[in-house]
C-alpha cells in the first residue's frame, strides 16, 4: 500500500494507460510554441496568446489575423481538441498558417496542456 502511495505522489499510473499530467514539465515542453506563442494575456506574436485557450473557440483571439480555415473550423478548445491539433496542426485544421509539424510525444502534449491549463 505504501508503494502505491508513493508512486502515486510521484504522479505514476498502472493499468489504466493514462499519462499523468505534469504542468512544470509542459512549461519546458512550452518552449516549443513560444517562438509564435505567448501564455500571457493579450500578447500576440507569430500566432495567438494561448492565455485562455481552453472553452475558446478557435480563430477568436482579438487582434489576431487568423485564416480563414481556422475561424470557419468551429472548433471550441478542450484537450481533445488541442491534443489532436498539437499531432498534427495541418491534418486536424487544413488550410491553417500555422507552420509548426507537431509534437508526436503524448507525453509532452499532456504536459503542456497541464501547463496550459494550470494558470486559465
Amino acid at each position: 500500500m505504501r508503494m502505491l502511495m508513493m508512486l502515486a505522489a510521484a504522479g505514476v499510473t498502472l493499468g489504466t494507460g493514462a499519462i499523468a499530467q505534469d504542468a512544470e514539465s509542459g512549461k519546458a515542453v512550452f518552449k516549443k510554441c513560444a517562438a509564435c506563442h505567448d501564455h500571457e494575456k493579450g500578447i500576440n506574436k507569430l500566432g495567438p496568446t494561448l492565455k485562455g485557450v481552453f472553452g475558446r473557440k478557435a480563430g477568436t483571439v482579438e487582434g489576431f489575423k487568423y485564416s480563414p480555415k481556422m475561424q470557419e473550423s468551429g472548433i471550441v478548445w478542450d484537450e481533445a481538441n488541442l491534443t489532436e491539433f498539437l499531432h498534427d496542426p495541418k491534418k486536424k485544421v487544413p488550410g491553417t498558417r500555422m507552420i509548426f509539424p507537431g509534437i508526436k510525444d503524448d507525453a509532452e502534449i499532456e504536459n503542456l496542456i497541464a501547463y496550459l491549463k494550470s494558470d486559465q
